[in-house]
């Protein structure tokens, strides 16, 4: 085959290939399947821009020492991916440790031995996503012009399916999740409400649900108006969350309402969960950073299944009625369902 009809069937080839899947994962794994073929040589790695923007993560690597680098950072414009990446330039180094930008303590890490380098930029848009890095040409040869060449044209794809994914995963996040909170939103909670009982009857396990809702809430919206508000159910939120196990899945059902699926958790379990929360929010001073220290008091109803119901609506059902027992009388408490 011709040079011009090779480049084209790979060109095809490649495009096929990482643009076939929106599972970011999936994405990286064609990346570097595809990299390894086009280059033969003893390491590869994969590194994205971190969320805090300011660092580079090895996000995938293949070769003997790739459990070691997987996880590990470079800051921004750091070693020489960290170069590429920064300058959007690609770099081809047969004698990487010459090279002034190279960064050995990578090396010091992984126990590897660096010899040659060849990095592209991933980048879409104008903006860096990451980079390819290879390591090592096998046989001790040189990286040439024509493999460069291939790499670009895999980063080149690569780029366009790793926003793609990128952007479709925070669609389904948007989908699931509570525009105030950032926790999940009641139809994540119901979907998987459903799919937790049917593993719970297949399990023969129990599960329990805890609904719970801010007592005199009105109060702070009079009194501070509707942004603080805001705030504040925003806040309470990151208590829950971060004062549960991470197995347990919260949700905001709607204004001052929440609710948590507990899977594998019986009624006195469930009960102890509750009143931890009940005591936390109780003794937390709210929009404390904004010198406000408000003060908040919660009701909470628990149900379990196979205990009191047998399905998602009628936990929830029972749960909130539970929760409303404590509200009519004198709220900041927990009643479980069998008290109906």
């Amino acid at each position: 085959m011709d040079p011009q009809g090779f480049y084209l069937n790979f060109y095809r080839k490649v495009a096929k290939t990482i643009t076939s899947t929106l599972d970011l994962k999936k994405v990286l794994a064609k990346i570097m399947d595809i990299t390894t073929k086009a280059v033969k040589s003893e390491a590869w790695s994969l590194l994205l821009i971190d969320t805090d923007k300011k660092h580079l993560i090895f996000k995938e690597a293949l070769g003997s020492k790739r459990n070691k680098i997987k996880g590990v950072k470079l800051k921004f414009g750091q070693g020489i991916a960290g170069w590429v990446a920064k300058e959007k330039k690609p770099i081809l180094a047969n004698d990487a440790r010459s090279d002034p930008r190279f960064y050995p303590e990578i090396d010091k890490i992984t126990g590897f031995a660096t010899r040659s380098i060849l990095c592209v930029p991933l980048i879409s848009r104008g903006n860096t996503l990451g980079v390819i890095e290879i390591i090592n040409k096998l046989e001790k040869k040189e990286f040439t012009k024509e493999d460069l060449q291939k790499i670009e044209t895999v980063a080149d794809f690569a780029s366009i399916a790793i926003e793609n994914a990128v952007l479709y995963h925070k669609a389904e996040e948007l989908a699931i999740t509570d525009d105030l909170t950032g926790l999940y939103n009641s139809r994540y909670f119901f979907l998987t409400s459903e799919k937790e009982i049917v593993r719970s009857k297949k399990n023969k396990r129990q599960i329990s649900f805890i609904f719970l809702d801010l007592d005199y809430f009105k109060n702070v919206n009079d009194i501070y108006g509707h942004q603080i508000g805001g705030q504040v159910i925003k806040e309470v939120g990151q208590v829950l969350k971060n004062s549960v196990s991470p197995k347990y899945t919260i949700a905001r059902y709607g204004g001052d309402e929440y609710v948590m699926i507990l899977p594998n958790t019986g009624v006195k379990k469930a009960f102890e969960v509750a009143e931890s929360l009940r005591k936390k929010i109780k003794s937390w001073e709210f929009l404390k950073d904004q010198n406000l220290n408000i003060r908040l008091t919660a009701s909470f109803g628990v149900a379990t299944y196979p205990i009191h119901a047998h399905t998602v609506y009628e936990l929830v059902q029972l749960a909130d009625k539970a929760m409303y027992i404590i509200k009519n009388r004198l709220r900041d408490g927990v009643c479980l369902a069998d008290k109906l």
